[in-house]
């Protein structure tokens, strides 16, 4: 009977404790699979609090009923990461049933991405956010549909928001980015990739209230102006800059923003009014540079790179050059001998 016995206490307290170690490390649907190993595993494992802190729904089907089942279980009910990024047959109706639902909170919420989920519309915005007063980081990448109206719902119902992802939200205006400038003082990071609706007008008022921001992405925006991207300047604590396709952006301008100490990415590409004046303002403010992306910019020379090469010849690891014709000397082994610490030597393909 020995042997009997010794079997049961391995499945009963042996396996359990050893997927409960074990499942923290490794992806929630992975340890979700473990639920059916056993009565006793399925026991340990639904009652770790910290193996329910993330619901993760990415690009899975049906993502809105499975949503509605998660959060009527207990377990989720400390729920702090929610991931429905590209997600299927997610809509308004799903996050208003949840917000009818008796009993259903997200107040523990701090992460949000809704990226690409398509069909939500500032309706659904407003619903969830109704749910999640504590969330500080929402991802809302490409979702076309929304307006103004979402912000309002987001800075009505979110106070805290640090991270805030707006790329690819083609009719948020300056009014969106007034709201978030009255409301998110404290903000840090900000992506406003192909937001075409924006101004000088809206992103200022923005750089002006939010000085804390140490992450501000620009990419695909061609109609800001010298006025406002002087402005960034003022950003002290900014490491992250990508300008990719600022074509109005002039060596003015760029002086302005090396006044930036902390950054060490800068995304310059295609910044067609740069010349080496800009670059070697950049090299004089910004001695921290990891990335540095100069492609198809035709307007500077061997000579700035001679100047970065000055600050920031440890610590620059990726420099993008291709396209710049006026740069002679950019062979792999010839830039290398400015910046050894190089290993990458192209950010766009």
């Amino acid at each position: 009977m020995a042997a009997p016995a010794a079997d049961e206490t391995w499945c009963r307290e042996t396996v359990p404790r050893v997927m409960e170690l074990v499942s923290p490390r490794l992806p929630q649907r992975d340890a979700c699979a473990l639920l059916a190993v056993s009565p006793w595993c399925y026991r340990a494992l639904v009652a770790n609090p910290r193996l329910w802190e993330v619901l993760d729904l990415r690009e899975m089907k049906n993502a809105g009923d499975r949503l509605i089942s998660a959060l009527s279980l207990a377990r989720y009910r400390h729920l702090k990461v929610l991931n429905l990024e590209f997600a299927q047959d997610i809509e308004d109706r799903h996050f208003v049933h949840l917000k009818e639902m008796s009993g259903i909170s997200l107040e523990n919420l701090e992460f949000l991405n809704l990226n690409a989920c398509q069909k939500i519309s500032d309706k659904g915005i407003e619903a969830v956010t109704s749910l999640c007063p504590n969330l500080q980081r929402l991802a809302i990448y490409w979702i076309v549909g929304l307006t103004d109206l979402s912000i309002g719902h987001i800075t009505k119902n979110c106070k805290q928001i640090v991270d805030l992802n707006l790329s690819g939200c083609k009719n948020i205006s300056d009014k969106g980015m007034q709201l978030i400038a009255n409301n998110y003082q404290e903000l840090k990071k900000l992506n406003i990739t192909r937001c075409v609706k924006l101004t000088d007008d809206g992103l200022k008022q923005v750089l002006l209230k939010c000085s804390s921001l140490e992450s501000l992405n620009l990419y695909a925006l061609s109609s800001f102006t010298d006025r406002v991207y002087k402005e960034i300047g003022s950003l002290s604590n900014l490491t992250f800059l990508d300008l990719c396709g600022a074509q109005n952006l002039t060596d003015d301008g760029l002086a302005c923003i090396s006044r930036c100490g902390c950054l060490t990415y800068l995304n310059l590409t295609w910044c067609v009014r740069v010349t080496d004046a800009g670059i070697v303002a950049i090299a004089q403010g910004c001695r921290s540079l990891e990335l540095l992306s100069l492609f198809g910019i035709v307007g500077v020379t061997d000579a700035c790179l001679e100047a970065l090469s000055k600050s920031c010849s440890s610590s620059l690891t990726t420099l993008d050059v291709n396209g710049c014709i006026g740069i002679k000397r950019r062979s792999r082994d010839d830039l290398l001998k400015l910046f050894p610490s190089l290993s990458c030597f192209k950010v766009h393909s």
